[in-house]
């Protein structure tokens, strides 16, 4: 049986406040051409559909096409709910779409009730866990306390007592979203560690033949049967060096695993650069990264003026800027007056704000406040001083 294992699609989320809909509508394209082009029997999206609890219309509308679109093929696709979506939400009219071959695991109780398929080699069982909640999830399972690894344990041995009551030779597929150990995590993903410890061993997974994992944005394997999709697009510069891929997996009448990586289609190479602003500027070597998504750190000794200004003049994809001086941050260790030294009072703010939003230059309207503002301080300072005393 051929699987394509995905997850992490994210629908509605930007990137450094770029809009990602078009790179996202081209991602589900490719997803369906994948599907009909490479003879898939089955689609598992393993959590974080959406972006947020709350989607917005254009993230919903690009989930209903995809959906209409998966059922026209005639393949099933099995989905669970991520840590970003909003189970109940994403669960709505499950029933119902699941006649088109749509199943979307959403609800802790329905981990040991799976869609069955099956090919010539016979029956395989696919179970849908969604993300699992500890401190609204314990009671259902039973257990007094305990973290992820505890209801996730609990969710699989429902789904291997299952199992034991399946016809011999039923092959189980589970799609779980979860941070297991051994997996990397990038700057992308949010913290699941509030209700207990974030890590599950892998073992945890004994006994299927196939674990689809979800969460974490890197594609990455941890056994040949325990693997990591990865997010589809980038979502931040720490996944400037991964390769955005599914896994096309091939499940044998044995049980064993082959899987290979198809890649899906990027919107904007990006690029993460270190240097002086001159240097940035000027040389050749640069020149490559000129149409990327940019995250540029200065080591400028002191900050120059308008350094995102000149720089988006290079790289008008320029996102992110950070600062990190080549004297290793010495600034800091001078007394605050010494630093401020020669600057009036709006210079002043003006590198507060700089300071407390890098990469951010203050907006013209900001400085035209900041400078009423002073002006009519300095106003009522010289009113007050001639007042009589």
């Amino acid at each position: 049986m051929r699987l394509l294992h995905t997850s992490d699609w994210h629908l509605g989320r930007s990137f450094h406040r770029e809009s990602l809909h078009d790179a996202q509508r081209a991602f589900l394209d490719h997803l369906v051409a994948v599907v009909r082009s490479e003879g898939v029997d089955a689609v598992l999206v393993a959590g974080d559909v959406y972006d947020r609890a709350l989607p917005g219309l254009d993230a919903v509308a690009l989930f209903d096409d995809v959906l209409h679109r998966l059922a026209d093929l005639g393949v099933p696709t099995v989905f669970i709910s991520g840590n970003h979506d909003s189970a109940r939400r994403l669960g709505v009219g499950a029933g119902l779409i699941g006649q088109a071959g749509i199943h979307l695991r959403t609800d802790p109780g329905e981990c040991a009730e799976p869609v069955l398929l099956a090919d010539r080699h016979g029956p395989v069982a696919v179970y849908g866990l969604p993300y699992l909640e500890p401190t609204l999830v314990r009671e259902r399972f039973g257990l007094a306390k305990g973290g992820h690894a505890a209801v996730l344990g609990a969710a699989m041995d429902r789904v291997r007592a299952d199992l034991a009551m399946r016809p011999e030779g039923t092959r189980a597929v589970v799609l779980a979203h979860a941070f297991v150990t051994g997996g990397a995590p990038s700057d992308s993903e949010r913290d699941i560690a509030v209700g207990g410890v974030a890590a599950v061993p892998a073992s945890v997974f004994d006994g299927v033949y196939y674990a689809a994992l979800g969460h974490l944005h890197g594609c990455q394997t941890l056994a040949p049967h325990l693997r990591y999709s990865g997010s589809p697009l980038a979502y931040s510069f720490s996944e400037a060096r991964q390769r955005k891929t599914m896994w096309l997996v091939d499940l044998a009448a044995d049980g064993s695993v082959t899987a290979e990586r198809v890649d899906c289609p990027q919107p904007r190479p990006l690029a993460t650069l270190r240097g002086t602003l001159e240097a940035l500027l000027t040389e050749e070597a640069y020149a490559e990264h000129e149409q990327s998504w940019v995250q540029v750190t200065l080591t400028d000794a002191a900050r120059p003026s308008e350094p995102m200004e000149k720089l988006r003049r290079r790289f008008p994809h320029t996102l992110q800027l950070l600062f990190d001086p080549e004297d290793g941050g010495a600034e800091p260790s001078r007394s605050y007056a010494a630093r401020v030294s020669g600057r009036d009072d709006l210079e002043i703010a003006e590198g507060f704000l700089r300071h407390v939003r890098p990469g951010a230059e203050p907006e013209p309207d900001e400085l035209g406040w900041l400078r009423e503002g002073f002006e009519r301080v300095r106003e009522g300072a010289d009113r007050k001083a001639d007042l009589p005393r």
